[in-house]
C-alpha cells in the first residue's frame, strides 16, 4: 500500500512538474526577447502620454511583465516620478501578479483553456475597471510624488539590466584621462574622437548582444521560477498520495458564497506563490474542494498579499492601499462566484 500510494506521489510530481518546466522555459524566452526588444522605460513612458486610456495601458503594461514582488516598487515609483495617473499605476499593480504571461500559462497548463480564458477576462477587466474607478474618484491624488517617494526611482528590476554610466571614468576604470584611455584602448581609439565618443564605442565593444542577454535574463528567470514550481508539484504529489478527500470535501469543498468568501480573505496572509499554488490547488480540486472557492484563494493570495501590500504602501497613499486591496478581494469573490456558478 505504500509502495503504491509512493508511486502515485512520483507519477503526480513528474506529470505535473514536467509540464510546468516545460512551459516555464518556453515562457521565459518569449519573456527575455519581448522585454530585450520592447524597453519598458519607453512602454512607462508611453504610459504617462495617454493618460486618457491610461488604466487600459497600465493593466496591458501587467501582462507583459512578469514581476516579482520586490520588483513591483522600483516600477511603480518610476512611473510615478513620470507623473502617470494613480488609475495607470493600480490597473499596473493589480494586473502585474494576476494576469502576466508566466501565470496564464501556468494556468492553461493546469486547468486548460476555457478557464485560461475566463480568468483572464475576470483578472484583466477588474484591473482596467478598478484604475478607471479610482481616476474618477476622490481619491484620485492618493499617490506619492517626489519627496513622498520612498527610494530612489531608478532601481533594477528582477533580473532587469544593469544601467551603465556613459561617463569617460566608466568606460575605462583606471583611465584618468581621456589621453590615458587612449593609450589603454588602442584598437577603439584608432581614430581621433573626443571622450564621449570613445566611452561609448568601448561599452558597444563589451556589451552583449541583444539575442544573448535576452536569453540571460530567460535563463535567469526561469533558475528563480522553477525551484517553487518543482516545489510545487511536490507537494501536489505528496497531497495527490495521502491527502485524505473527505478532509478537502469536509473544508473546502463547499461551493456556496460564504466558502468563496473565506477562501478570498484566508488568501491574503498566506502569501501564496502562483508558481507553488496552482499545482496544489489541481490536486485538492479532484480531492473534492470546488472551482469557485479555488480560483478566489489564488486571486486573492497572488493579486494582495501581505508583503506586496507593504511594498505597495511605499507609491501609494493610505486611501489607495485600501482601495488597492478592497479592487483584488472583490475581484476574487466575484471571480469564485463565477468560476463556481457559471462555468
Amino acid at each position: 500500500m505504500n509502495t503504491e500510494k509512493l508511486m502515485i506521489a512520483l507519477n503526480e510530481f513528474t506529470h505535473v512538474g514536467g509540464a510546468l518546466v516545460l512551459i516555464i522555459a518556453v515562457v521565459s524566452i518569449l519573456t527575455g526577447f519581448m522585454r530585450e526588444y520592447i524597453p519598458q522605460d519607453k512602454l512607462q513612458k508611453k504610459l504617462t502620454k495617454h493618460e486618457k486610456w491610461g488604466s487600459l495601458l497600465g493593466a496591458s503594461f501587467g501582462m507583459l511583465t512578469p514581476f516579482c514582488s520586490a520588483a513591483v516598487v522600483p516600477v511603480t515609483m518610476g512611473m510615478a516620478s513620470m507623473g502617470a495617473s494613480l488609475g495607470t499605476v493600480l490597473s499596473f499593480l493589480i494586473s502585474a501578479p494576476l494576469c502576466n504571461f508566466i501565470v496564464l500559462a501556468m494556468i492553461y497548463a493546469t486547468f486548460g483553456l476555457k478557464i485560461t480564458v475566463i480568468y483572464l477576462v475576470i483578472t484583466f477587466t477588474a484591473a482596467v475597471l478598478g484604475g478607471w474607478l479610482i481616476s474618477k474618484s476622490p481619491w484620485r491624488n492618493e499617490i506619492k510624488r517626489g519627496e513622498e517617494l520612498e527610494g530612489p526611482t531608478s532601481q533594477p528590476s528582477c533580473g532587469g539590466a544593469v544601467q551603465t554610466s556613459s561617463a569617460c571614468a566608466a568606460a575605462s576604470p583606471t583611465s584618468t584621462s581621456c589621453a590615458t584611455q587612449s593609450k589603454t584602448q588602442p584598437s577603439i581609439n584608432s581614430i581621433s574622437m573626443n571622450c564621449d565618443s570613445s566611452a561609448t564605442m568601448f561599452m558597444e565593444s563589451v556589451e552583449p548582444s541583444k539575442i544573448h542577454k535576452a536569453l540571460r535574463f530567460a535563463l535567469a528567470l526561469f533558475k528563480k521560477i522553477v525551484p517553487y514550481v518543482l516545489l510545487g508539484a511536490l507537494i501536489s504529489g505528496l497531497s495527490a498520495a495521502y491527502l485524505p478527500a473527505e478532509l478537502v470535501e469536509k473544508y473546502v469543498g463547499g461551493g456556496d458564497l460564504q466558502s468563496i468568501i473565506i477562501a478570498a480573505v484566508i488568501g491574503v496572509p498566506l502569501y501564496l506563490r502562483i508558481e507553488m499554488a496552482i499545482p496544489l490547488l489541481s490536486v485538492l480540486i479532484l480531492k473534492g474542494m470546488a472551482l469557485g472557492p479555488a480560483l478566489a484563494l489564488i486571486i486573492g493570495g497572488t493579486g494582495a498579499s501581505l508583503p506586496e501590500i507593504a511594498l505597495v504602501s511605499a507609491v501609494l497613499k493610505r486611501k489607495a492601499v485600501v482601495a488597492f486591496v478592497f479592487i483584488v478581494l472583490t475581484t476574487a469573490i466575484l471571480g469564485g462566484v463565477i468560476f463556481q456558478y457559471l462555468v
